[in-house]
């Protein structure tokens, strides 16, 4: 879970730790949510130690309350403005961008601490002197160039900076956490209040005089243009982007509204005439193979795209009059940067879980295709461990753990050899069975002990051809 601060010195992302500290993540995001924290200034820069902000009037105003959790905004009870604050005891102020809440001392308990809206941000290594006073919950994963404006900014002797530093914006990328009653995102970032505008020190002047003598239309403009490099920020940051300036490729064409039975021959065919067309696809649902009714034309040449998209507008297909447009999708190019990239992270990687190739060796279970329902477990094993899976293994079957060592192994070995040696050769066969007696035998025993179920025929059968070779 992130979220992106947009400040007049730079965009700065936060990591939040939900997991070592979800309520104090939840208060953030909230906040960050309804927009609470824009036009707020940054103020008690501590250089190469942390600054401080999250007040949406900062301590120049007497207006000031020094900030609200979410819960005392929406309820409106003072009771809620604070809340208690929970420090995590892994959680420590040790590395640059250590992000966490401002808390004070309750005045009934001074061993409990609460907490609202404001959160500090250190500026330096080893700052362990905020353990204890400030909970932990994020940490800066972008942006340190923007930490160290701010790090460098001219300030009084109260740490506020001459030139106002503040956040202009918030946008969040993840909230994993349901809205508290009574909670309403606003559509578009809100202006700054009139006591907000009244805590303005030295603001930045290209800043001052931009909106100076331009029309609503023209402001309008600019406003969208934001919000889009907003978006194309955060597809970024979640990867779905390769870089946010990426532009949809000039000679693709967008056709739309076409009927469900046109086929890409069709629509090749037709389109085919303003020039050389590289590929025509229909995209189609992926489980039914229905069309969707749009489909994407890319020519070898910007200039046939131009002249099939001047053409082609309102034109008659398959009794249905379709719409042509330039291609704004980029997910082919993200395709291609996505693939490009795992091919070269897989061609640096040694292989094998954590680099080791031969733990990659063995399949643990069946695959889906070839397992077989039952009563086990399904689990299957490498020929290599096949080979021998039987020598541990004692006369019921069960192997004999423990007692499987070198001396077994001798003692096997040299009983195969005794019985090698007593077996009669086929020369002394007949002087063997002239020697024995001629009561008809019970059954044969073969090398492992086991009386075979014919073996009293066979021996009734050699016994007699042994007599008549006698007489």
């Amino acid at each position: 879970m992130s979220v992106l601060l947009e400040t007049t010195v730079g965009d700065i992302v936060i990591d939040l730790l939900t997991d070592h500290a979800p309520k104090l993540c939840e208060n953030f995001l909230k906040l960050c949510k309804v927009k609470y924290y824009n036009f707020s200034p940054i103020h008690s820069v501590q250089k190469n130690f942390s600054f401080q902000t999250g007040d949406p009037l900062g301590p120049l105003s007497k207006e000031s309350d020094g900030g609200c959790s979410i819960w005392g905004l929406l309820s409106g009870d003072p009771a809620k403005r604070t809340f208690t604050a929970p420090f995590h005891p892994k959680l420590k102020h040790l590395e640059r961008g250590t992000v966490s809440m401002a808390t004070v001392p309750l005045a009934s308990d001074p061993d409990t601490r609460v907490a609202a809206s404001q959160f500090i941000i250190t500026l330096g290594e080893e700052t362990d002197y905020l353990d204890g006073k400030a909970a932990i919950f994020g940490k800066v994963v972008e942006g340190f160039d923007a930490l160290e404006k701010i790090n460098e900014a001219m300030v009084d002797d109260k740490q506020y900076p001459f030139v106002d530093i503040r956040i202009k914006h918030t946008v969040i990328l993840d909230d994993p956490y349901p809205d508290p009653p009574g909670l309403r995102e606003p559509s578009s970032s809100p202006p700054p209040s009139d006591e907000q505008l009244r805590t303005v020190r030295i603001a930045d002047e290209q800043e001052l005089h931009e909106n100076d003598n331009v029309d609503e239309e023209e402001l309008e403009k600019r406003r969208r243009e934001r919000e889009a490099r907003a978006q194309a920020l955060t597809l970024e940051l979640m990867g779905d982007l390769p870089f946010a300036e990426v532009k949809p490729p000039e000679n693709v064409l967008f056709v739309c509204k076409l009927n469900p039975v046109t086929q890409d021959e069709d629509l090749e065919l037709i389109f085919g005439r303003f020039g050389k067309i590289l590929s025509c696809e229909v995209i189609r649902d992926q489980k039914t193979g229905d069309s969707l009714q749009y489909a994407f034309i890319e020519y070898e040449d910007k200039a046939s795209c131009e002249l099939a998209y001047s053409k082609m507008q309102d034109v008659l297909i398959d009794d249905r009059r379709i719409h042509v447009d330039f291609s704004q999708s980029v997910s082919k190019l993200s395709d291609v940067w996505r693939q490009d990239t795992n091919s070269k992270r897989r061609a640096r990687a040694r292989g094998g879980w954590g680099g080791v190739q031969e733990l990659e060796k063995r399949r643990q279970y069946r695959e889906e295709d070839e397992r077989i329902s039952g009563k086990d477990y399904n689990m299957v094993y490498s020929k290599e461990e096949m080979k021998g899976r039987h020598d541990d293994r004692g006369p019921n079957g069960r192997k004999d753990e423990g007692r499987h060592d070198q001396r077994n192994d001798d003692r096997h070995d040299r009983r195969n050899d005794d019985r090698s040696h007593k077996r009669p050769s086929d020369r002394d066969k007949g002087r063997h069975y002239r020697d024995r007696s001629r009561s008809p035998r019970r059954g044969n025993r073969d090398d492992e002990g086991q009386r075979s179920r014919d073996g009293y025929r066979h021996d009734r059968r050699d016994r007699d051809g042994y007599r008549r070779r006698d007489r």
